[in-house]
């Protein structure tokens, strides 16, 4: 990308690179005209050929690789770079991602609009959306559970894709989704529910690392609502995205997601119309607007009208394009000849030195969740049965690259055995059919199908004869033209319902039936199914019968299932469930029952209740959809040529294991993630087996004591105690047994990867600074605090896996209690709750709480009460006439407050009572609201 220099002789200062960035920014922003600046709003931002200015797009999809813009190299998804544990591996991979980037932007035209500007160097990734919910449809495109890990790992991308160079960039990393973003159902308009402790010590707690460090470039806002907010109009862009920015000396650039603006007024109507929600948009920080894809007029209209309206000034469209232009110069746009990037080749895309990148990432991805002995193989002579819809094929997610070629497990293997005679067979274990209209008594298509079954009735149907997928036409027609399905709209799945006399043909996208034309053509175009087209169903090879045959006739099986990126679990759409598909299930049931020498690998987006194949088969694996080296890699890890040297990113929880509501965000209440879950995983957080052995010598500490302000030095020594080396992830955690808040059973503090040798030795040491590792966000205070007691540093192989403890003791005054006499204490600011659901106070700011119910209880623990004699509350009332507040201490009621109707959700009144029988001291002071009452505040006088 380069900004070609206008055609008078006249060299601007802008175009001065011996002039500080900020200067060169404002004489840019000075010479455009206020037209010429509003227009940079949209995501689609105008040349502007009298200044030499070249047009410029925001937004490259590069989570794992070059997405949408050609074949280019895959590497592992994110959750399974997460699995890595990695960061140097993490920074190469996006390294190798940013380079091929730049040679897209240099030499090949944009995919869309390429008379819009160059591919953009602006990469909207890595996704620092924590991994609370593994049922999340885009579970794969995060790191981890962890906010440790994940701001770990999500820095390091960014360093990768940003490049080394200390003025300019190689591209520019974007951190996704701004905040609080782990659902997919009805995204636009649900609301996640963010108590402040959850908020500071776990949500921001991902992002606010990698932004203080100064790695990433900008932030794209989330589609959802955090308590009752939208995203795109958060004040927690400013309050603290870009207060945390500052001293990095650069501006955060903040884009909104794809319609989101538009959301703001349809369908989450919080908003009278787009102008008053545009202008909201861009006075709360967001700095271009992704809408209306390429029509840039529609939203530039609305603003022009809000500006207008005077809802904004010309100081917000300046600091918005200042924020712009600031990123462009740090490309390299107005300084070609100084871009060190700027001389990148073509021949990088999907280079060799890349393609052995993508099999080592793969390998270090790839998570041994249980081995009994069965592996590393050790004899390529064997005869090998390679069973499941994953065996020989890989696909692909929405976010992925174009593969230059895929290396299924299959091949992989078939490449290690060969050499040495050994023999391999697959099966993929589907059934072959045959839809036979009753009408005409011709085979749907001419063809027969290889039926694949992904669970809930959805299905794909390959043609026999082609291999590739049958597909719905936009007329209706059925032509199985599809290689690969990878589409926002999936047109590859059906539903086969049963019906006297034979099956229904439905698609899953449109809910239509295959019916019959006046000439006979097949077209899903019924709406009714009583004009729909029956079909008989005649099964002509049975998947599961040869597969278990193959296996009987095999030393080994290896069944290898999971999903497909794009149908269930995907974005727009969450799981159910955690189990596998019930086809997918009775296939390995049915292998294993005839070759006990069976390994399961799942090869998935997110994790399964896989309990059946731990507890009947000798080995377990799991790796992401790991890009076009899957094949490769997986072959070294099964023969031992790589280490199985992947942990797992997040909790793997048993089948019977109920898990919260998919919208309760609250993992201190609800019991998310290793930090609050009591009930035993199957796997917990950080789990995965080496071929190695390690011993963990003791956790030796330099201090028994330590301030509050000091830091802890842990030192411990592991050694590889067995005969193969290996690669092992000590995980060092920490954890508060005696605090009195809530603290989580424990929670990650640092990690060191390293490989060795057979016996190997080698001293790890952490420093703990004690404020970022032992602190808790104090509601009574509304800061990070310390207190004072015993702590406990655990060594760890997983969260549940400790082999060395030591303890430390932080010195310091005692927390004093609460506050609440002449203080407005903030509704949002409990202990505990019952029944409670975080809204908004008003548009622009502020937390209320309501009753998700009937009613609902605050717990506001250790409140200093003396002297209290009146109470004050700050509350709305909408849905109802008449509403109380009722404040208790040990179960009798100091206080009950009538909330009188407001008009609306954020019209607040103030209402005082009178508080007795007030006991002196301190107590736990309970709230209750009963009715729709929306409760900003109490002050107590």
């Amino acid at each position: 990308m380069s900004s070609p220099s206008p055609s008078a002789a006249e060299r601007f200062p802008f175009r001065d690179s011996a002039l500080p960035l900020d200067k060169r920014v404002d004489d840019l922003l000075s010479r455009l005209s206020p037209a010429e600046r509003l227009s940079m709003l949209h995501q689609y931002a105008p040349a502007v050929p009298r200044l030499g200015v070249g047009a410029f797009r925001t937004g490259a999809e590069a989570l794992h690789g070059v997405s949408w813009l050609g074949a280019a190299t895959v590497f592992p998804q994110a959750v399974g770079l997460g699995a890595s544990w990695d960061e140097e591996l993490v920074r190469e991979v996006a390294e190798a991602v940013s380079v091929e980037l730049r040679a897209f932007h240099h030499h090949r035209p944009a995919a869309v609009a390429p008379d819009r500007g160059p591919n953009s160097l602006q990469v909207w990734a890595p996704v620092l959306n924590l991994l609370r919910d593994p049922r999340w449809g885009r579970n794969e495109e995060g790191y981890s559970e962890d906010p440790v890990h994940t701001a770990r790992l999500g820095e390091a991308f960014c360093r990768g894709l940003a490049g080394d160079d200390p003025t300019r960039l190689r591209a520019a990393p974007v951190l996704k989704h701004f905040l609080g973003y782990n659902n997919e159902d009805d995204r636009c308009t649900t609301s996640s529910g963010l108590r402040p402790r959850v908020l500071h010590e776990y949500d921001l707690a991902a992002f606010r690392p990698v932004v203080a460090s100064g790695a990433a470039t900008g932030v794209m806002a989330a589609y959802n609502l955090v308590n009752g907010r939208p995203c795109h109009v958060s004040p927690l862009l400013e309050t603290e995205l870009r207060r945390w920015a500052e001293p990095t000396g650069h501006r955060l650039f903040v884009v909104s997601d794809a319609e989101a603006p538009s959301n703001l007024v349809d369908p989450e109507r919080y908003f009278d119309d787009h102008a008053e929600g545009h202008a909201a948009a861009l006075k709360a920080g967001i700095d271009s607007f992704t809408d209306h894809g390429e029509d840039s007029g529609t939203v530039l209209g609305r603003l022009r009208e809000a500006l207008e309206r005077g809802l904004i000034d010309q100081e917000d469209i300046d600091r918005a394009v200042r924020r712009q232009f600031e990123l462009r110069f740090r490309l390299g746009e107005f300084d070609p000849e100084l871009d060190p990037y700027a001389q990148i080749g073509a021949e990088v895309v999907d280079s060799a030195p890349h393609r052995a990148l993508a099999r080592r990432a793969a390998a270090g991805c790839t998570v041994l969740l249980k081995n009994t002995g069965l592996l590393p193989l050790t004899d390529p002579t064997r005869r090998i049965a390679v069973i499941g819809p994953h065996g020989d094929a890989l696909f692909e997610d929405w976010y992925s690259g174009t593969l230059p070629y895929a290396v299924t497990v299959a091949d992989g293997l078939r490449a290690r055995l060969a050499p040495a005679g050994g023999e391999l067979t697959v099966h993929e274990g589907a059934d072959r059919i045959l839809l036979r209209s009753t009408a005409t008594g011709e085979p749907l298509n001419g063809t027969a199908f290889d039926l694949g079954d992904w669970g809930l009735g959805v299905l794909t149907l390959r043609a026999a004869d082609s291999g590739r997928f049958l597909s719905v036409g936009a007329d209706g027609s059925l032509v199985a033209d599809r290689a690969v399905i990878k589409s926002w709209d999936v047109h590859e799945t059906f539903r086969l319902d049963e019906v006297e006399g034979g099956v229904l043909l439905r698609s899953v996208l449109s809910g239509r039936y295959a019916a019959l034309d006046a000439d006979g053509t097949v077209r899903v175009t019924a709406a009714d199914p009583a004009d729909a087209e029956r079909f008989t169903r005649e099964l002509l090879r049975d998947g599961r019968a040869e597969a278990v045959a193959a296996a009987a006739g095999a030393d080994l099986a290896l069944v290898v299932l999971g999903n497909h990126p794009l149908i269930h679990g995907r974005e727009t759409e969450d799981r159910r469930d955690l189990a596998l598909p019930p086809a997918q299930q009775e296939l390995l049931e049915a292998v294993a029952a005839v070759r006990p020498e069976t390994a399961l690998i799942v090869t998935s987006s997110y994790p399964y209740a896989v309990d059946w194949a731990d507890a009947h088969l000798p080995a377990v694996l799991w790796t992401s959809h790991a890009g076009q080296e899957t094949g490769h890699a997986l072959a070294d890890v099964l023969f031992g040529d790589a280490d199985p040297a992947g942990r797992l990113p997040q909790t793997w929880y048993r089948g019977d294991d109920e898990l919260p509501h998919p919208l309760d965000y609250d993992i201190i209440q609800a019991g998310w993630t290793y930090q609050y879950h009591e009930a035993a995983p199957r796997y917990p957080f950080g789990h995965g087996l080496s071929y190695g052995t390690f011993r963990y010598g003791e956790l030796e500490l330099d201090a028994a004591t330590v301030g509050r302000d000091g830091s802890v030095r842990a030192a411990l020594t592991v050694t590889n105690t067995g005969p193969r080396g290996g690669t092992e992830v000590v995980q060092l955690y920490a954890c508060a047994p005696a605090a009195r808040y809530q603290a989580p059973r424990r929670r990650l503090a640092d990690f060191r990867k390293l490989t060795l040798a057979p016996g190997e030795s080698r001293r790890l040491v952490f420093d703990l600074p004690v404020a970022a590792h032992l602190a808790h966000w104090d509601v009574a205070t509304g800061a990070f605090t310390v207190d004072p007691g015993r702590y406990r540093l655990l060594a760890a192989a997983s969260a549940e896996d400790v082999r060395a403890t030591a303890e430390v003791t932080v010195e310091g005054p005692a927390p004093a209690p609460r506050a609440v006499l002449g203080r407005r204490t903030g509704a949002a600011d409990f202990d505990a709750h019952r029944g409670a659901a975080l809204v908004d106070a008003a548009r622009e700011s502020g937390d209320a709480v309501t009753p998700a119910g009937q009613d609902a209880e605050l717990l506001f623990s250790a409140t200093e009460l003396t002297g209290a004699r009146e109470v004050s509350v700050e509350v709305a009332l909408v849905d109802a006439d008449r509403a109380v507040v009722e404040f208790a201490v040990d179960g009798a009621v100091l206080a009950t407050v009538a909330v009188p109707h407001t008009g609306h959700r954020h019209a607040r009144r103030t209402v005082t009572a009178a508080l007795s029988g007030v006991p002196e001291g301190v107590h736990d002071l309970r709230v209750a609201l009963r009715g729709p009452v929306r409760l900003t505040a109490f002050t107590v006088a």
